[in-house]
């Protein structure tokens, strides 16, 4: 990789323009290779991430020394943290992608019209995708499988926090490229930590970047919606939130809320907010909340919490609506599911709600009364992953409505055109 002094000396708008213009001769080939060459640079590279797991263990020590060394948060360097089954976990997430169908062609919808003309809406690759993300190394290879299925070439752009992870796990990456006899510039990864390469990536490089994927902190998030000069899958942040009805079920509802914060606390599908009936508050409100306590959980709560369960620190407003990131949550009490709906979309970030409950009214209501793009019941916020969605991988989850919705797959990186097939008509 560049240094900035490197990077500057050969001007960081010239470097990243060339690096979209390759990115883009490699899309039209993507856009016309068969699955089969698709799929088989999948299995290279992730056999060639299995081959590589020392290397790229080495160069994540490095990033997580640094981390640490200036005292970021847990959750952080968890987020930044590979072992050898979070490396085998990458691979396994390739095959995977290797094994879905090829989205690329395939015919969404056909019909005939009363004239003869028959009228089919393909899928199409977008062409040049740019992903600007930080700290999460297994971005760079869940980012590279899912648009080399969708036949996109992709420009992956990392933040410093995760250099040599993100270039150890490209290595792989390229290697499988080779071994298919894919150009390797498909997947290209941005030679320098340089804040001006974003710019230049925002501003579409030249007409060859055609959608940004942004994975990040608020800032990040909020400045390429600000500056983007091509459209943006956008991931704002994951305020998400667990309901617990009164027909919930307590041992579910302890298991649940608990998974939902606890399993990973750094991850954008981690519970941020916990909201109880007040129906129920006598008999779930502590056995809920011992249960978080007990695995470390720091609880901020209402004052009428408070009154009910004393060990929990007070809350203010600024509490529901910070994505903590952090093994901390906010507790409220609201008046059954359409108090949970009110508060949910009053703080809601639109990522991912859940609600335990046995009455199938209360779940329907929930479902229909909430605008998020992932509903869950009786199920832990943590689910809300492409992964676990059987896309193999994603790139991020989408909050925004247009286009891409949830989580960020294969067919969500893909575009369509319409084909009209007719035997000589003109219209009169």
């Amino acid at each position: 990789m560049l240094d900035k002094t490197e990077i500057d000396s050969q001007s960081v708008a010239a470097t990243m323009d060339a690096i979209g213009r390759r990115a883009r001769a490699s899309a039209r080939k993507l856009a016309l290779a068969p699955r089969e060459r698709k799929d088989a640079a999948l299995h290279a590279m992730a056999d060639a991430l299995d081959a590589a797991i020392p290397a790229i263990l080495d160069a994540n020590a490095q990033d997580v020394s640094k981390a640490q060394e200036a005292g970021m948060p847990a959750a952080f360097v968890d987020r930044l943290t590979l072992n050898p089954a979070r490396v085998i976990a990458m691979a396994e997430g390739l095959r995977t992608v290797a094994g879905l169908p090829d989205p690329v062609g395939g015919t969404i919808a056909e019909w005939q019209r009363p004239n003869g003309l028959r009228i089919s809406r393909v899928r199409t690759p977008l062409g040049v995708v740019g992903v600007i993300y930080e700290s999460r190394p297994n971005v760079t290879a869940d980012a590279g499988a899912l648009c080399l299925k969708a036949g996109n070439a992709v420009i992956l752009r990392g933040g410093s926090d995760s250099a040599h992870s993100a270039r150890a796990i490209h290595a792989a990456l390229a290697t499988g490229l080779r071994a298919a006899g894919l150009p390797e510039d498909a997947i290209q990864i941005v030679p320098t930590t340089d804040r001006a390469a974003v710019g230049e990536m925002l501003k579409g490089l030249s007409g060859n970047l055609d959608v940004i994927v942004p994975r990040g902190g608020k800032s990040l998030v909020a400045r390429v919606q600000d500056e983007a000069r091509v459209p943006v899958f956008a991931h704002l942040e994951g305020l998400c939130h667990v309901y617990v009805d009164r027909s919930a079920e307590l041992r579910m509802a302890v298991e649940v809320v608990v998974n939902s914060k606890m399993r990973r606390t750094g991850i954008c599908g981690a519970a941020e907010t916990l909201l109880i009936d007040r129906a129920v508050a006598a008999s779930h409100l502590a056995p809920i909340l011992d249960a978080l306590a007990a695995k470390g959980c720091e609880i901020r709560a209402t004052q009428e919490v408070r009154a009910l369960y004393p060990a929990a620190a007070a809350a203010d407003e600024t509490d529901f609506a910070t994505e903590y990131l952090d093994a901390i949550i906010s507790v409220a009490l609201v008046d059954g599911v359409a108090g949970a709906i009110d508060h949910i979309e009053r703080h809601s970030s639109h990522h991912t709600e859940a609600i335990v409950a046995e009455d199938a009214a209360a779940v329907e209501a929930f479902m229909n009364g909430i605008d998020s793009a992932i509903l869950l019941h009786n199920a832990s916020t943590q689910f809300a992953d492409g992964g676990e969605f059987g896309m193999g991988a994603e790139i991020g989850i989408a909050t925004g409505k247009m286009h891409a919705r949830g989580p960020v797959g294969v067919e969500q990186l893909t575009s369509f055109n319409y084909r009209v097939r007719g035997s000589g008509q003109t219209r009169p």
